[in-house]
């Protein structure tokens, strides 16, 4: 297409295994004459690359592997369409839903394919994501839809605008749920059953990534909202130093030094947190 509306982009590392299936699902139904639709070989050492050139879409290559956030920033700077719409390459999102999730772009800036309860689900995962969720809508205020769904489209316009926060790690999709939220724009959701992967196992660790997704999710909250971790520290540490000295005032007569420590540290973190809010209202005009 010369001049697309929409741009599919699905990135691929090593998976020779499923990525022809996607394909023939995606030109069986013409999908190639619709959008365009580009694939982002980032630096298998399979026959990834070979297989997808094969068919009529286009496809970039990374010569290392940079990871899964790297390789979406790669097809959004070469995407030709106002609106974007990201999909896994590992045949567990039926390429159908691109219809749906173009159609709902054009009222909304977001809009993430939600999976069903009979969607196949990692069992050792579960856990992890339950606790990022909690963390999540603490620091947001507000219940999240499913932040970290693969399936999900943008606004060119608004995703271009943010890339530089977006992590080249797997958490791209967290964090552009995180960061749509607390810009203000309207996201909307819809059903998705999602089927078990085919060819290798996935690349997430539990341990490793959760971690990783953890204090992204308190990077990302830094960035839009410092307060929100900066006034509880602070008043927590106020008070604690407020209680630890008064007990030792009426237990042995003197406000200990390190009640006065805690104090004068409540409230040098509560300006530190006024500080970091300016200037990260700042640094988000800029952007």
């Amino acid at each position: 297409m010369s001049n697309p509306s929409t741009t599919i982009v699905i990135p691929a590392f090593n998976e020779e295994g499923a990525i022809r299936g996607t394909l023939e699902k995606m030109i069986e139904a013409g999908m190639h004459k619709k959008y365009e639709i580009l694939f982002i070989d980032d630096g298998s050492t399979d026959n990834t690359y070979s297989i997808v050139q094969e068919f009529p879409v286009k496809v970039y290559r990374h010569n290392l592997n940079k990871g899964y956030g790297a390789a979406l920033k790669t097809g959004i700077r070469k995407a030709k369409g106002e609106k974007i719409i990201i999909m896994d390459s590992d045949g567990q999102h039926d390429p159908a839903y691109a219809d749906k999730i173009d159609a709902l772009l054009e009222e909304n800036d977001m809009v993430i394919g939600e999976r069903t309860k009979d969607s196949h689900r990692v069992a050792n995962r579960t856990l992890g994501k339950g606790l990022i969720r909690k963390v999540g809508e603490y620091l947001v205020e507000q219940k999240l839809p499913d932040f970290n769904s693969g399936l999900r489209g943008f606004r060119r316009a608004h995703i271009y605008a943010m890339l530089h926060m977006m992590p080249n790690g797997f958490s791209f999709s967290t964090t552009s749920t995180l960061a749509f939220i607390k810009e203000g724009l309207d996201i909307a959701t819809f059903p998705i059953e999602v089927t078990e992967r085919l060819g290798r196992k996935s690349n997430v660790k539990f341990f490793k990534d959760g971690t990783k997704t953890m204090l992204l999710l308190f990077r990302i909250i830094m960035l839009f909202n410092p307060l929100k971790i900066f006034f509880p520290a602070s008043i927590g540490i106020f008070l604690f130093g407020i209680a630890f000295g008064t007990f030792g005032y009426y237990r042995f007569g003197r406000f200990a030094n390190s009640a006065v420590i805690l104090v004068i540290l409540g409230m040098f973190l509560f300006f530190i947190g006024l500080l970091a809010d300016q200037i990260s209202i700042m640094n988000r005009r800029k952007s």
